[in-house]
């Protein structure tokens, strides 16, 4: 059984076609795990603060600023959320 993760969100893009992306990342902003739904499954209580990934499903972010920046936003969710809160 693969080990699962606690990942927070710390992007949600949208697209012209009506998707949105949604990025959870590790605490350390060294792997993040991307998610493309309908814009309107995307919404409500449907995304929540954090989410619990298996590691095998975890990308390696090798950007550094790209690194650097998830921290920053999984700091600023964690302390306005709680894990299973939406968002």
């Amino acid at each position: 059984m693969t080990e699962k993760i606690r990942c927070w969100l710390v992007e949600r893009d949208y697209d012209d076609k009506g998707l949105v992306t949604l990025a959870y990342a590790t605490e350390d902003g060294e792997y993040v795990y991307r998610r493309e739904l309908a814009a309107s499954a995307a919404t409500g209580s449907k995304v929540t603060a954090a989410k619990s990934i298996e590691e095998n499903q975890l990308e390696r972010v090798d950007d550094e600023e790209t690194r650097e920046r998830y921290v920053t936003e999984v700091e600023r969710t964690s302390q306005r959320y709680d894990p299973n809160e939406p968002i």
